[in-house]
């Protein structure tokens, strides 16, 4: 399989985290996705995409261009499923799937699908008793169909789609659905593995209806069942993935108290029915000559020893963010809280602002209402930050960034750690005669700034100071440049240079050292705003632009803004060290700034997140849309 790019979903599970590991022991090229954090068993240097992926874009999938999908992404709740799964597992189970083969089937390189089905999708009275049973019922792959909860009826419903497309695109990709039995495995949250803590904890096991029967398939195997279907294209349809042999309860735990002697066994009465089921593997053992294996008492062993090993590490506790100048800005907010997300779902992004009707307070998960950015409101603002746990700022805002430097030190002993790049940094940036003698001094070209515009020449004229945006006069001649720079306070002439507006959204660690950069042309601009804005590759620009950026002590997230002539030249204009309006674009061609931003913070290492830029290129369209929220809000 060395030859080959998987893409897997769901690879945090207890699976994924025993399937990526053999995939990249056979030299495969690996795309983990999740919604859950990159677990350690899926090392830094495999590309890893956090977050809900039905958010998942085309161009991230063919920028990787998968030859195998196996889809492990799913949700799961106990044996009886509560009133709140309804809609999680909508989202998570059936939109889930049938988001990720949209995506998928149209996709040129992709040869074989493997899911991960359930036997959940068995009508339960093959199997579900009112008494106890001397033999389980060996469930067949033919057997009738009667998905016993949602989570079945997602399952079902996901086959059928490909079985839908296996009809539709034969000669272009094979799948198989393995209707997985009783799962089990290290850091699960399945019953064994919750026994195995408990009886570490020394917390009694209580347990009921000892005498179920289940086959019970340790999740290592499972891992390796999936890989070699993958490897099997002539196996379609469904198939069966379990040992074949049906486990009483009570053997569970008799193999649990086997490695805990001290464990407390406690019984207790329910009226659920007696479940005694277990998997036909005639199907499994003659596609790949092959099945599980794992005895009870050697994967029990197993959750024993990860659980002891892990049993004394502190759960990591993380802060929440404040988002400043928060006003319009919902797509950059709806960023932060994805991000937020994808570390913890424990943290809260603030939305701050000094207006209290700010609109994009309402897709943040809180408003604080600031006092303004200047030194006087230190204290109230330290304060305001402390009240709610709010460990890392954002600042968004041009005219806030020195307040934020200023104090970073004085801030970080609150243990309050500001998104912002060093004060002397923000003054050369904000001054556009500064920058251009910076950028001259490091041998690359910026569109200089003269004393005078000449009567030949044409001109553009802006503010010194701050945004190159506002008020700004282009390609006028010298009596219209003298007339439009009457109007502004500090002016500055610069030849007008014909060519393609083009901005470079980068990301750079607390080393001030860049981790990535994504260049885009800015297509159509309305009030200095990129409203249609395109990416592309440009090596030489890429190269000069990592040079400028870092030959200051910035950090976090920062856009240049430049210019490429028609003669092919390339010009620096200005450099506004925040993240910028169109920045998003950047962040869907792969620049994970927010990810970047937040998890430095807590403490990952920059080195341990690395960048994968998306191979194809992505055209960004910003329009307005609405929100609608209930009375509540009102």
């Amino acid at each position: 399989m060395n030859s080959e790019r998987v893409f897997v979903s769901g690879a945090a599970g207890v699976i994924g985290r025993e399937l990526v590991p053999r995939l990249l022991s056979r030299g495969v090229e690996v795309w983990a996705a999740d919604l859950k954090p990159r677990p350690p068993e899926i090392p830094a240097t495999v590309r890893y995409r956090q977050g809900d992926l039905n958010t998942l874009a085309a161009v991230e999938v063919s920028g990787f261009a998968p030859t195998i999908f196996i889809h492990l992404a799913a949700t799961f709740e106990r044996s009886v499923e509560t009133y709140a799964f309804w809609d999680e597992n909508f989202a998570h189970n059936v939109r889930l799937s049938h988001h990720l083969m949209t995506l998928l089937k149209d996709t040129p390189t992709l040869r074989r699908v493997v899911f991960a089905s359930s036997y959940l999708i068995y009508d339960p009275g093959r199997y579900l008793f009112d008494e106890p049973r001397e033999h389980a019922c060996r469930l067949k792959e033919t057997d009738a169909i009667r998905p016993r909860n949602l989570t079945g009826v997602a399952k079902l419903a996901h086959e059928t789609e490909l079985r839908f497309l296996a009809d539709h695109c034969k000669g272009r990709f094979t799948s198989v659905s393995a209707r997985i039995f009783r799962g089990y495995g290290r850091g699960s949250r399945d019953i064994v593995s919750r026994w195995v803590r408990s009886a570490l904890a020394g917390e009694p096991l209580v347990v009921y209806q000892p005498e179920g029967m289940f086959d019970y398939v340790y999740a290592g195997d499972t891992a390796e069942g999936l890989l070699r279907l993958a490897a099997s294209p002539h196996v379609t349809g469904v198939v069966n993935l379990g040992t074949g042999q049906a486990t009483r309860v009570q053997d569970v735990l008799a193999a649990v108290v086997a490695q805990i002697p001290a464990t407390r066994v406690e019984q207790t009465t329910c009226d659920l029915p007696y479940e005694a089921s277990c998997a036909d593997v005639t199907l499994l053992n003659d596609a790949i000559g092959w099945q599980p294996a794992t005895p009870i008492a050697q994967g029990v062993q197993a959750i024993v020893e990860y659980e002891k090993r892990h049993e004394s590490q502190p759960r990591p506790s993380f802060g929440n963010v404040l988002v400043t100048s928060a006003s319009r800005k919902a797509p950059l907010i709806r960023a932060v809280v994805s991000a937020a997300r994808r570390i913890s779902p424990d943290i809260r992004v603030f939305a701050g602002d000094a207006d209290v009707s700010a609109p994009a307070r309402h897709v943040a998960d809180q408003f604080v209402h600031l006092p303004p950015t200047d030194d006087r409101h230190l204290a109230d603002i330290v304060d305001a930050c402390r009240v709610r746990g709010i460990a890392v700022v954002i600042p968004t805002r041009d005219g806030e960034l020195a307040f934020w430097a200023r104090h970073d030190e004085h801030l970080r002993q609150h243990g309050i750690k500001p998104i912002v790049s060093s004060l002397s940094a923000i003054e050369i940036c904000r001054d556009k005669v500064w920058f251009a003698r910076h950028v001259a001094d490091l041998g690359l070209r910026a569109v200089p700034c003269i004393d005078q515009p000449v009567a030949e020449g044409r001109y553009v004229v802006k503010e010194r100071f701050g945004s190159g945006s506002r008020d700004i006069g282009m390609n006028l001649t010298a009596q219209e440049a003298g007339a439009h720079a009457a109007r502004l306070r500090e002016p500055i002439f610069q030849p007008y240079i014909p060519g393609r507006e083009v901005s470079i959204d980068a990301w750079l660690n607390g080393d001030g050292s860049v981790k990535g950069l994504v260049l885009r042309y800015r297509d159509t601009i309305e009030n200095g705003e990129s409203v249609e804005t395109t990416t592309f590759r440009h090596p030489a620009i890429e190269s000069s632009s990592t040079t400028l950026l870092e030959s200051l002590e910035l950090r976090g997230p920062v856009v240049l803004q430049a210019l490429l002539d028609d003669d092919g030249s390339f010009w620096f204009l200005e450099l506004n060290p925040r993240f910028g309006g169109a920045s998003t674009a950047g962040v869907a061609a792969g620049l994970d700034v927010w990810y970047w931003s937040l998890a430095e913070a807590f403490g990952t290492p920059a080195a341990d997140m690395p960048f994968h830029r998306v191979a194809g290129e992505v055209r960004q369209v910003r329009l307005p849309a609405d929100l609608y929220l209930d009375g509540s809000c009102l």
